[in-house]
């Protein structure tokens, strides 16, 4: 029974051994990737900081490391409770095993005892001719041996427990080093994030001695997306205008089809063999239309009428596009999103806008890309930025605030296609405005589209 216990409890431990390595491991590369992203957005805020005069840029940079920091010092908290269960484990393990151990030396001295009592060759002759019979004679040397193999086997026990102990004393040992290792970064990136704090800090008060200019910046950066909006509803119109036309064309040709096949049909002289025929390739033509149509009817089920989707390939372009929400691509490699969709305020001052896309702070010329597959609608300046608006079925994405643009109007583009160089805002530092529209003229949140990073 005792021996089943033990069994137990040593599966048990090997066990909660295994979930706490696993554990180890992805806290540990939590940790690499938080270091990774911090190291990227001190990069990041050092280009961005050669620009003497303190933005927006540079505010919602120091948050996001200051975010990233605070989840850093959470894991390291994570891994500092991971250590001090396994310091506990171990240490309840390394008093199981003295204990056993010191049952196995009390039990073996005690059989010392006994065979030291009992050695000489009279005592073991004596207990083998007192047997009642030849058969407990054979019984008795079997028992003798037996012992004899009792305590060569109390022996090794002892010498291999003796061994397991000082295996567990030493990752005991190894488990305290890395706490106190844990502990001393733990101490350095609190350190550090006071330091980010007052960098915030520094910031805010920079911001709120140059309030005017930030308000009329941030107006600035209203107009010209109310300008751009503007801009993307004309287009809008305009691909509903020739979507239309599309449609319309193409109903009006299959409308003159049928005529022209009709009259064929009312005018034909041929014999009734050509008759039949001629009826059965109109009907396999009309089963063919009936196939295609009850492909594309079951394809728009359910679906409110676009313009759009009119075509196959448009209504496929849709369906791409709504299957990637949330998956999509990043416009750019680096930088971060300092203007958020919707309303939103400047920290410690009074200051608050509204955005109908998200704003990517980065340094001035990184390279812009396609979120998706799609045509590109439109080209065009406003206010001295040059914006991209690509149609994706009944969807939009529009990216501005850039220059060196790589492609025109028509061009068909793929995911990751290079639109462009990000150029500089109004505050001297490297932007990106990236919208997302439906055919309706609705503005969506960018990021419920795009991939978590």
């Amino acid at each position: 029974m005792i021996k089943k216990l033990f069994a137990a409890f040593t599966f048990l431990l090997i066990v909660i051994s295994a979930v706490a390595q696993e554990t180890k491991e992805d806290i540990q590369q939590k940790q690499e990737q938080l270091k990774k992203e911090i190291d990227d957005l001190n990069k990041t805020l050092s280009q961005i900081k050669s620009n003497k005069k303190k933005s927006l840029s540079q505010l919602a940079l120091v948050q996001k490391k200051i975010a990233a920091r605070n989840e850093l010092i959470n894991n390291i908290n994570k891994d500092l409770n991971r250590l001090n269960n396994t310091i506990y484990t171990n240490q309840l393990e390394i008093n199981h095993m003295k204990l056993e151990l010191d049952t196995l030396k009390m039990n073996y001295a005690r059989s010392l005892v006994f065979a030291y009592k009992n050695r000489s060759s009279y005592d073991y002759l004596n207990f083998i001719f007192s047997a009642t019979s030849f058969n407990d004679a054979v019984k008795r040397i079997a028992y003798l041996k037996s012992y004899k193999q009792y305590r060569e086997t109390q022996v090794n026990t002892i010498q291999k427990t003796q061994d397991v102990l000082q295996g567990k004393i030493a990752a005991l040992t190894s488990n305290k080093t890395e706490k106190r290792n844990t502990l001393v970064d733990q101490s350095k990136q609190l350190n550090v994030l006071q330091e980010d704090k007052k960098e915030q800090s520094d910031v805010i008060k920079n911001l709120k001695g140059q309030e005017s200019d930030v308000s009329a910046q941030i107006k600035e950066n209203q107009r010209n997306q109310q300008k751009l909006k503007g801009a993307l509803q004309a287009i809008i119109n305009r691909e509903i205008a020739d979507a239309k036309k599309k449609e319309a064309a193409r109903l009006k040709a299959i409308e003159d089809q049928k005529k022209k096949d009709a009259a064929a049909n009312n005018t034909t002289t041929s014999a009734t063999n050509n008759t039949k025929a001629n009826n059965n390739t109109t009907a396999n033509n009309s089963n063919t239309g009936s196939v295609a149509n009850t492909t594309n009817s079951s394809a728009k089920k359910d679906r409110v009428y676009s313009p759009f989707e009119s075509t196959g390939e448009g209504l496929t372009e849709s369906i791409n596009f709504e299957n990637r929400k949330g998956s999509l691509p990043w416009p750019v490699s680096a930088g971060i999103v300092s203007i958020h969709f919707g309303s939103y305020e400047i920290p410690g001052t009074l200051l608050k806008g509204t955005s109908d896309g998200i704003t990517i702070s980065l340094p001035a010329g990184s390279t812009v890309k396609s979120v998706a597959d799609g045509t590109v609608s439109a080209v065009f300046d406003i206010g001295g930025q040059q914006a991209v608006v690509i149609r994706h079925g009944k969807y939009f994405t529009a990216y501005s605030n850039l220059t060196a643009i790589k492609v025109q109007r028509g061009s068909a583009v793929n995911a990751g296609t290079i639109l462009g160089s990000a150029d500089k805002g109004g505050d001297g530092d490297g932007q990106v405005v990236f919208m997302v529209s439906n055919s309706n003229g609705g503005y969506l949140n960018p990021e419920s589209w795009l991939r978590p990073r």
